[in-house]
This record gives C-alpha cells, structure tokens and sequence, in this order.
C-alpha cells in the first residue's frame, strides 16, 4: 500500500492507518501535553494524530504546515479537533482502544 504523506513527517495509507517519524513522535507527544488542559480530556500522542488527520481533510492543516509542540497557533487549530476525537469518537482511534 502507499503512503501519502500529510504533513511532514505523517504518513497516511489508503487503509486510512497513519506512520509517524521518531521526531514527529516527539512532537506529538508535546503538543498531546498542551492541548489536556484546554481539551478537558486525556489527550495522548494518537489523539493529536488524529486530529490532525481530521484538521487535514477539513483544509485546516496542509502539507507544508510547520509542526511543533511549543506552536500556539497549531494548538488552537487542533483543539476542535481534538475535542471531535472525544465528542465523536469516544477517544478511540486504533484498533488496540477498541
């Protein structure tokens, strides 16, 4: 399957299942950190993932969107869609939370 790559350092295959490089696992797991509190909800790095996943197909987010886990403006672009993964979803987003 090939992988189409979202964002830098996100890969997304037509199965819909996401990759991620080491440095952008860093960044994940930062920017999971920031958006807890105002998310009101345990926000974990496939959380974010998948917000950002959803902020990409929404337009939001683009290929060449900078990611960094101290970026305020990326963390306000994320929260709705952090807040979706829950409201929606129930906080699951991979096979292993079912």
């Amino acid at each position: 399957m090939a992988n189409d790559e979202i964002l830098p350092g996100i890969f997304v295959n037509s199965s819909g299942e996401a990759t991620i490089s080491k440095e952008v696992g860093d960044v994940l797991f930062e920017l999971a950190m920031e958006l807890e509190d105002p998310a009101g909800f345990p926000v974990d790095v496939e959380h974010v993932l998948a917000a950002m996943v959803l902020a990409v197909r929404s337009g939001e987010l683009d290929a060449k969107q900078t990611l960094a886990g101290s970026d305020l403006q990326l963390v306000e672009k994320l929260l709705p869609y952090v807040k979706t993964v829950f409201r929606d979803f129930g906080g699951v987003v991979g096979k292993d939370d079912q």
